[in-house]
Order: C-alpha cells, then sequence, then structure tokens
C-alpha cells in the first residue's frame, strides 16, 4: 500500500519475538519442520487474511504450528525487521517484506535464498513469469517472493472534475500536456485547492508515488538498469519537467497537507493502487485512468507498489517455512487474498485466474490489466541511498525548482551509479 515500505507505527519498544523452533538450534537445513513464526502487516484487511490463512494451515498441520503476528510496532517496519536480523530472532516469514528494503536485509545475512530449495526457482517462475527478474538479487539468487502489487494509476474526483467544467467520464489525463491543462482547469476554476497533492517531503519512497510512476509509464524502465541510473534520460527528464511545472504553476502545493487531500476533496487527483478502491469507494466519486505518458500513447510499464515474502536465516524449520511460502501463495490463497483486500497477487493472467471475482468487481479490471507490466524498485546496492540520492536532487530541483533540472539529474546519476555499484 501506499508508503508501505516505511509504514510509520506507533513507537514503542521493540517487543520482537523469536521465531518458533522445533529442530536443534543447529537444525538450518531447508527440510528441517517443525513450528514457525511469522509475521504480517498491521492493515486490518491483510490481518484478517492473514488469521484465516494460519488457522487453514494449523488445522491440516497441527505438527508444523504457525504462530502469527502483526509486524511489532517501532519507528518503522523495516527497522524493526533490521533490528530482529541483527538480535537473531527474526520471524521464519515477513508477509511484508518491501523490494526496496531486501538489499540491506540481505547485506545483514538476513534473507534465505528462495532459489536454493529444489523446486524454488521452478515455483517462482511459474507463479511470476517474467517480471521475475526485476526480483533478482546482484548475485542472480532470489531472497524474496513477489507476493502482491498494487499497480499505481490516476484516480480523479469526478464531482471535482464536473464542477471544474471538465468530462468527468471521458477525463483528458494521458499526455502530459492534456494532464498539465486539466490541472490548471481545476485549480483556476477553484474546484479544488489542488490539482494533485504528493507529499512534498524528502523522505526516499516518496518518489514511488509521484515521479517514478510517470517515468514507469514513460519508458518501462526500473530507476536503475544494468548498474546505471536511468533517470537523467531525456525521457526522465520529461517526466520530471512535467512535475516541476505543476510545482511552478501552484498546481500541486509544495506544503505538506495533514490528512488525505484526495478524501477530503482539496485534491482533485491521487497517485494510488487498488488498496484505494474500497477506502475511497463511498467517500469519493472517483475514476481511474492509467499514468499519463508524454505524449498521450500507451504507458510502457506501472509501478507495482508490490510487497514480497521474505524468509529470514534465523529460521530453523526452514522446509515447514518454504511450505508455509507456498501455501500462502497458491491459487486459494491469493484467491482470499484478492477478495478479502483488493491488491492483485503477483501470478501471471491473473484476470483469467479469477474470473467470477473480476466479473463481480469491475472496478478492479483495470488493475488486473496493469499488473500485467509492473515495474519494480530495482534491487541494487544501497538501494535505500540510492534513492535517497535521487529524491534529494528532485526535491530541490523539481519541487522547489532551484538551480538547473538537467543538472541536478545528471548530478545525481553519476552519485546514483557508483552506489549501485557497491561503493
Amino acid at each position: 500500500m501506499k508508503k508501505a515500505l516505511l509504514t510509520l507505527l506507533p513507537v514503542a519498544a521493540l517487543a520482537l519475538s523469536a521465531c518458533g523452533g522445533g529442530g536443534s538450534d543447529s537444525s538450518t537445513s531447508n527440510d528441517a519442520r517443525g513450528p514457525i513464526t511469522i509475521w504480517y502487516s498491521n492493515n486490518a484487511q491483510e490481518v484478517a487474511w492473514g488469521k484465516k490463512m494460519v488457522a487453514d494451515w494449523n488445522a491440516a498441520h497441527p505438527k508444523e504450528k504457525v504462530t502469527a503476528q502483526e509486524i511489532p510496532a517501532g519507528k518503522s517496519s523495516e527497522e524493526v525487521i533490521g533490528a530482529a536480523i541483527t538480535a537473531g530472532n527474526a520471524p521464519c516469514l515477513v508477509l511484508n517484506t518491501a523490494p526496496a528494503a531486501v538489499p540491506g536485509f540481505q547485506k545483514q545475512g538476513g534473507l534465505v535464498a528462495l532459489d536454493d530449495f529444489p523446486d524454488g526457482k521452478k515455483y517462482l517462475q511459474e507463479r511470476v513469469g517474467d517480471r521475475l527478474s526485476q526480483y533478482a538479487s546482484p548475485d542472480g539468487k532470489y531472497y524474496q517472493m513477489p507476493w502482491k502489487s498494487n499497480p499505481v494509476m490516476i484516480f480523479y474526483n469526478k464531482d471535482l472534475f464536473k464542477k471544474a467544467g471538465l468530462d468527468p467520464e471521458h477525463p483528458k489525463l494521458s499526455s502530459y500536456k492534456d494532464f498539465l491543462a486539466t490541472s490548471r482547469k481545476l485549480v483556476d476554476s477553484k474546484a479544488a485547492k489542488a490539482a494533485i497533492w504528493p507529499a512534498p517531503t524528502s523522505e526516499f519512497y516518496q518518489s514511488w508515488f509521484d515521479y517514478y510512476p510517470m517515468f514507469a509509464a514513460q519508458t518501462g524502465k526500473q530507476l536503475v538498469e544494468d548498474g546505471k541510473a536511468q533517470f537523467a534520460s531525456p525521457d526522465g527528464i520529461k517526466a520530471a519537467q512535467m512535475w516541476k511545472t505543476m510545482y511552478a504553476d501552484g498546481l500541486a502545493p509544495k506544503e505538506s497537507y495533514n490528512g488525505d487531500a484526495f478524501a477530503d476533496g482539496k485534491a482533485a487527483m491521487a497517485t494510488v493502487g487498488p488498496w484505494a478502491v474500497s477506502v475511497y469507494g463511498d467517500k469519493v466519486n472517483w475514476g481511474a485512468v492509467p499514468v499519463p505518458t508524454a505524449e498521450g500513447t500507451a504507458g510502457k510499464g506501472t509501478f507495482s507498489d508490490e510487497k514480497s515474502i521474505g524468509m529470514y536465516t534465523s529460521c530453523k524449520n526452514r522446509g515447514t517455512a518454504w511450505d508455509v511460502m507456498k501455501f500462502a501463495t497458491g491459487k486459494e490463497q491469493d484467491g482470499k487474498l484478492l477478495e478479502a483486500t483488493g491488491q492483485m497477487p503477483m501470478r501471471t493472467d491473473l484476470a483469467a485466474a479469477y474470473p467470477s471475482y473480476f466479473a463481480s468487481h469491475k472496478e478492479y479490471e483495470v488493475f488486473a490489466e496493469q499488473a500485467e507490466h509492473t515495474v519494480e524498485a530495482p534491487n541494487v546496492p544501497n538501494s535505500v541511498e540510492v534513492w535517497q540520492t535521487f529524491r534529494d536532487a528532485y526535491t530541490k530541483a523539481v519541487i522547489f525548482g532551484k538551480g538547473d533540472l538537467d543538472s541536478a539529474l545528471k548530478g545525481a546519476a553519476a552519485k546514483v551509479d557508483k552506489l549501485a555499484e557497491g561503493q
């Protein structure tokens, strides 16, 4: 979900639960079986699904019992997981592992390579298909199970569009030119204070909800590919320039909003995934369209806002953990997750896998289409530092309009190239 990489949780002492052990302390082979502990996110819908999934497993596997809980409270879920890795008491599985955090957890020695299981690579490939390669670590191994995506689109408020004299059923939002013109009409008419109101702050993950979706749509590329930054390319600069104009013309505010600007009617648009359908469903008369591209052509990619499942090296009963991971990502449980949350399981040809669901939930069909060509955050060394380096340059040059945009992005790209090499 949005901002889920650093889901801010109440600050409290880290109540870190140990991974349930069934074998001896030295038993860390991939076929060891016995009780395990897992963590899942604190999203209410996912918690409900997780409890039912665990109950289903436990009923059929009384000697391999799963004990589950929400990720313990802390400054961020990733900080809690990192601390648990350091302490050696991480759970066997975390069903909310952010891809951008995987390189750091791997560097800590905290993650198990899933393709070390005899059927590991085959299972991953059959489930995820061609998109799997985006989740490979630099050593070629897979330390995460791609689990669920929230392919990002542009939500818009039909009532505010109508108030601004715009066609709420056929909004002109496909090209940068149209997106800017529509945004100006929304603000100039005073239908909304902002056309769109992404967080204008410098946290590294904020780029996933303003720049990166447009970059992915325009290029179909990841921020870093083959060890080189891609955002200083002509297409990358076009996407940044579009956002720079939005800020310079007062169409996107430079100050933060305390709350949800889209839900509160302060912004006419938002960049969100299918999780928002249930959140905004009865509060906003919304529509959804693909993220725009420079010339209005079909996007080449959609930012995934994906979450994975990670297996952690403190786990003793890894055979059970692997079986639970496959159980939780099997077709039946994926269907139950889709039904409970509206989030898109990372499996090939999703719409065909669950025809009855999409037939009765038409509003989710467009997200299933977008889910087929998702673009992930790159799995590179120093991943967080890479994003922070980009965000710092973006905040200064795009949001606050200081300095030359081309020079800022090219300078950041040079720094990112070194970081992605592990320097």
